[in-house]
């Protein structure tokens, strides 16, 4: 089955593979528990924190492994946001952020928080003007997504962080989307957290990282948690951090975007003449395996439903999301209609996909696109 669905998930790397059942059967033991076995597995899971801190050009001391991008957003904003709230209750977001993000923020809404959404222009990024006209006496945080899930745009983040680090303000950024595909080292000075994710990197799913600098305090969301200096509860998963490690050591090695800019720029010529709708940014502004896209007067949902007949996995927008009504949340905040939204659908590739393999989605797409005009059957 071709699969154009890497932006919500990616399969296991054979190097991956093979660390998780050797790290299963070498290092089964707990690395909170004082005996040997104990030790073993916290000397490896040592080991790979260092290593991923280098990765990111960040500081060991502000690594905390998690169950991945959902829990490293939530505990990371929370703790953060509650170690400020006596200097001010301002936060700043978009309207764009992660289904995680923005349960972060109702949660600390409830907690007396005020919660400022930011939308988009019309290619779909935050312009800094739009964030430094959001800016209050009581900001305290500002979140931001690297790269938007649904349509691929990469934000701003770097000079949002430099305008913000003067008005000594936090900045969390989700990288879920950027990890091993951007480098952030670059980004690490003018951060105070950020996100990411095994399983989008062909790592295992269930495993992820927080980083949050080590300067800056924060307060637990759960007092009384030993794992991971309280950061988050529940016995590390070191064999699945080993796996996430190798993974990333992979994908980092090299952060060249060469071949999917053929792949996205082969698609775009077979579908030059067509009906569809291209959503993107310029190409400075857009990483090129996130494919955002609409056909006017025929829901997303029918597109992928009737692809997946004939064997090809797309999606109509964040996986974690994927139940909730109304659209996307990206092509809305751009200005898009809730009708217009319901016509999203979203293709994404990764290392395993190929010239042919877009071809044959051209050729699908183009017949899906005659078939819907004419209320033919595809």
């Amino acid at each position: 089955m071709p699969y154009f669905d890497y932006a919500a998930t990616t399969p296991m790397c054979e190097e991956a593979l093979n660390v998780y059942i050797e790290a299963s059967r070498q290092f089964f033991g707990n690395s909170s528990s004082l005996h040997d076995d104990g030790e073993r597995a916290r000397f490896l899971l040592d080991s790979c924190r260092e290593r991923l801190a280098t990765f990111i050009g960040g500081q060991q001391e502000g690594i905390y492994f998690t169950s991945g991008g959902t829990e490293s957003n939530l505990l990371a904003i929370i703790s953060l946001a509650k170690q400020k709230k006596d200097e001010g209750t301002h936060i700043i977001t978009t309207m764009t952020e992660h289904s995680s993000v923005h349960t972060a923020m109702s949660y600390l809404e409830k907690e007396g928080f005020q919660i400022t959404r930011l939308p988009l222009n019309s290619e779909g990024l935050l312009e800094i003007s739009t964030l430094k006209a959001a800016i209050r006496q009581d900001t305290i945080l500002v979140c931001l997504q690297y790269v938007n899930s649904e349509i691929g745009t990469i934000q701003p983040v770097i000079e949002a962080g430099m305008m913000l680090k003067q008005k000594g303000i936090l900045l969390h950024c989700d990288c879920v989307q950027a990890f091993g595909k951007i480098d952030l080292h670059s980004l690490i000075p003018y951060v105070t957290s950020l996100s990411i994710a095994s399983h989008k990197i062909y790592g295992p799913k269930g495993v992820g990282a927080a980083y949050i600098s080590p300067s800056i305090p924060w307060q637990p969301l759960f007092p009384g948690i030993s794992h991971e200096k309280g950061f988050r509860g529940g016995t590390v998963d070191v064999p699945g951090i080993a796996a996430f490690i190798v993974a990333a050591e992979k994908v980092c090695q090299s952060y060249s975007l060469h071949k999917e800019w053929n792949l996205r720029q082969r698609l775009k010529e077979q579908l030059a003449h067509s009906r569809y709708e291209w959503i993107e940014a310029d190409k400075e502004h857009q990483l090129p395996s996130i494919i955002g896209m609409r056909l006017a007067g025929t829901e997303g949902q029918l597109i992928m439903l009737k692809l997946n007949e004939y064997g090809f996995s797309i999606s109509t927008g964040s996986a974690c999301q994927a139940s909730i009504e109304g659209g996307t949340k990206a092509v809305q905040a751009m200005g898009f209609s809730e009708e217009e939204a319901k016509q999203f659908f979203r293709i994404s590739f990764g290392e395993e996909t190929t010239l042919a393999e877009i071809d044959a989605l051209a050729k699908r797409l183009l017949k899906t696109s005659y078939a819907t005009m004419n209320s033919m059957e595809i």
